[in-house]
């Protein structure tokens, strides 16, 4: 059988089982009632190409490396959200079914090799208890806004209860959310497919903003809704729509360029991954932005379900882009993957063509979220 039709087959193996695991575990997955540390197995992924073509890069990026990872811990898994903090190689995933991951990245020269001193422990709601209901534990996105994984804040998006949260760390752990940020009117109508993708903007003209887009077009619309919180007030953009794919995750370089984590899947031809690069200039409140599309990715690539995406400083000017799927618990036949690359640091983004393109109106604060 031939190498593509073999891709074709999995892939399509592969939408079928993302699809069932998706729906079968939505009436409950596994809840994490206590923190504590686990050990996380890593297989190395030696090539980004299933068949073990030895490619060193793809377009702007460089390939790095990835791991298949594994753990007996039945709670492990899930993993929707990923950030890094400044130490480099220190990382904390959220899953959705209302958890969180903190460990080490480890190395063996600049191929990731495993994952040390691992902890797991549940996100709790505002009043210091577990996250019982299934709507509200569905944690999509992560952002370390202040300080360290020992001592610092994040910042976690949900999605079907939609809400946004501040959780301050003391001690290595995630305390109950202080606040919640105000929540766009368009929130309403976004239902099962809300806050996918948020992070905090490091450069750019909005430094300082958060920035979250919807995993789908709102109902009756045709494109991505993102919102910009700038001064705690929401103001909306738009991303334009390339191909049917859904945003899993969104993450900021220093500069203020927006990288946008894409997944698609179609039973005819398995699962695909993308991921965007929207230059600091093009995003602001009204804009409707399309970026370059920076790799494109589908099941003849060592690829699972792909959702979560961080970005960090590595060397001589470069960026680490790390990307981690969500097996939907589904540990037999969906895999939990950990893929690394490194963006060139010194070549600009290309300049995005110029469109005379209609704003949108700028969405006004609203009532936060209830407590959750």
């Amino acid at each position: 059988m031939r190498k593509h039709d073999m891709a074709k087959r999995a892939g399509i193996a592969l939408a079928a089982v993302i699809g069932i695991s998706a729906a079968a575990l939505s009436q409950g997955k596994p809840l994490t009632s206590e923190v504590q540390s686990i050990k996380v197995t890593a297989k190395e992924i030696g090539s980004f190409l299933k068949d073990g073509t030895a490619r060193a890069t793809y377009g702007e990026l460089a390939w790095r490396g990835g791991l298949e990872l594994t753990s007996e811990t039945p709670n492990f898994g899930g993993w929707s959200g990923l950030t890094f903090d400044a130490t480099g190689n220190r990382f904390l995933a959220i899953s959705d079914a209302g958890a969180w991951m903190t460990g080490e990245l480890t190395y063996n020269g600049k191929k990731p090799a495993g994952i040390a001193s691992a902890k797991i422990g549940p996100i709790k709601a505002r009043d210091g208890k577990l996250l019982s209901k299934n709507r509200d534990r569905d944690a999509e996105a992560v952002s370390l806004i202040d300080g360290s994984f020992d001592k610092g804040s994040l910042l976690i998006a949900f999605e079907r209860n939609d809400r946004v949260g501040r959780f301050d760390i003391a001690k290595g752990v995630p305390a109950a959310p202080s606040t919640y940020l105000a929540k766009p009117p368009e929130a309403k109508r976004l239902k099962n497919e809300g806050f996918e993708g948020m992070t905090l903007m490091r450069g750019g003209p909005f430094k300082g903003a958060i920035v979250a887009i919807a995993e789908n077009p709102i109902k009756g619309e045709t494109e991505h809704t993102g919102w910009m919180w700038i001064d705690g007030v929401p103001k909306r953009f738009t991303l334009a729509g390339l191909g049917d794919y859904g945003v899993t995750d969104a993450a900021s370089l220093p500069d203020g360029t927006l990288l946008v984590l894409e997944r698609r899947f179609r039973w005819t031809e398995g699962v695909k991954m993308r991921l965007r690069r929207i230059a600091a200039d093009r995003l602001k409140p009204g804009a409707v932005v399309r970026g370059e599309v920076l790799l494109d990715a589908d099941m003849s690539f060592e690829i699972d379900n792909m959702e979560g995406l961080a970005v960090r400083d590595g060397e001589n000017g470069e960026t680490l882009v790390t990307m981690i799927s969500d097996d939907n618990f589904n540990h037999l036949l969906q895999r939990t993957v950990l893929l690394e690359f490194a963006l060139a640091g010194k070549k600009k983004p290309k300049v995005e063509p110029t469109t005379d393109e209609p704003p949108l109106a700028n969405a006004g604060p609203s009532d936060a979220p209830a407590a959750q």
